[in-house]
């Protein structure tokens, strides 16, 4: 149990700006990651397209905001 905890006191002790920042600002890249594993997956799906635009067509509609559910109809 003891090198489980000093494992997690230099983990925190390492991304402690990044811990600060988030508490003090509130704010994360939650958003930037979500998109990037869509993307990724769409990539790996799209991988065996013979058409590279197709490819790259596909993976830019899903990371559109429409396609992530957040169009607005106003």
């Amino acid at each position: 149990m003891q090198l489980e905890g000093q494992r997690l006191v230099t983990t925190v002790e390492a991304w402690w700006p990044e811990i600060f920042a988030f508490l003090h600002a509130g704010i994360t890249n939650v958003g930037s990651e979500g998109t990037k594993r869509d993307i990724t997956t769409i990539g790996r799906d799209a991988y065996g397209f013979r058409n590279p635009g197709n490819q790259r067509l596909r993976t830019r509609c899903a990371a559109t905001r429409r396609a992530r559910g957040h169009f607005d109809a106003r």
